[in-house]
């Protein structure tokens, strides 16, 4: 197969892209215009101007599918006005490109990158595909990210979006944020330590997004660990695989104050139980499920 990825230089777009690599297939990399770091077949393009290369278009000619992961951080900062407006156009304006790129090469599934946020900050409400989306800023951006890429379906591409929790990895994210914290020992809850999160390690993100391609999934799926955990959960799982205490806590008001509180109440002290109905129905069975052994896999 030939398979076109967006975001290839992230963390999980590089696991992706080694992965497809390693499985015989080839890689087909979006990149920026001035991009010199990244070998093999690419595509130049340009999603703030909705441009791509139509010698690249032209050279790679079809494509068997494409795997959608561009956007800007969401928690890498504290969000000014500008920032904010960045989260939303990056991937909406991509995606518009990208599912016009689909449809000219041919690509018969597009998956489509989006987030466990779509469903909002819900307390202890478990999280399916089908639950109502949440009404808070990463909502909306997620909301509009999906729908920019939903028209394309009916062209006969099978569209799907990869409501991505959180992946845990000591090599980029959330995680490899908190493991110089967990390892000096100062480790703890953020806030009150009850929120629910959705994690999965970047393996399972990895092999979720491939099955995903492979079987031409329609529509949303969530990609976390059947057994989504507490804030308090991880804490005492990730002090426990350090062998290092976890006596410490960070108030919300001190997350705030760092990130900002639309950031902080939209990302680290949000309470998502979120749970991947569709991957399971449709016969994907994770790696890693309980927190401890997810973190056994990562450390």
């Amino acid at each position: 197969m030939r398979i076109g990825v967006t975001g290839s230089t992230g963390l999980i777009g590089t696991a992706l892209c080694a992965a497809i690599t390693q499985r015989g297939d080839e890689v087909v990399r979006f990149v920026r215009p001035t991009s010199t770091a990244v070998s093999g077949t690419t595509i130049r393009w340009n999603p703030a101007s909705s441009e791509v290369d139509e010698r690249d278009l032209t050279a790679v000619g079809a494509l068997d599918g494409i795997i959608h992961l561009a956007g800007a951080g969401i928690a890498d900062r504290r969000w000014s006005k500008t920032y904010r407006a960045s989260i939303l156009t990056s991937r909406t304006t991509s995606t518009t490109l990208i599912a016009d790129v689909a449809k000219r090469t041919n690509a018969g599934v597009l998956v489509s990158g989006s987030a466990i946020g779509y469903y909002g900050n819900r307390g202890d409400e478990v999280l399916f595909e089908t639950s109502t989306p949440g009404d808070d800023y990463v909502a909306e951006v997620c909301q509009a990210w999906e729908a920019a890429a939903a028209p394309l379906a009916a062209t006969g591409i099978a569209v799907s979006f990869a409501r991505t929790g959180v992946v845990l990895d000591q090599r980029g994210g959330a995680l490899a944020k908190l493991l110089p914290i967990f390892k000096a020992g100062l480790g703890g809850v953020l806030g009150s330590g009850n929120q629910w999160m959705s994690p999965v390690t970047l393996e399972d993100e990895v092999r979720a997004l491939l099955f995903a391609l492979d079987t031409k999934l329609n529509g949303p799926f969530n990609i976390t660990s059947p057994d989504p955990c507490t804030n308090r959960e991880l804490t005492v799982a990730l002090a426990k695989a350090l062998h290092r205490p976890s006596v410490f806590a960070v108030p919300a008001f001190a997350m705030r104050a760092v990130l900002g509180r639309e950031c902080a109440d939209n990302t680290v002290l949000t309470s998502q139980r979120v749970v991947p109905n569709a991957l399971v129905d449709a016969g994907f069975r994770f790696n890693a499920s309980a927190i401890g052994d997810m973190l056994a896999v990562v450390l």
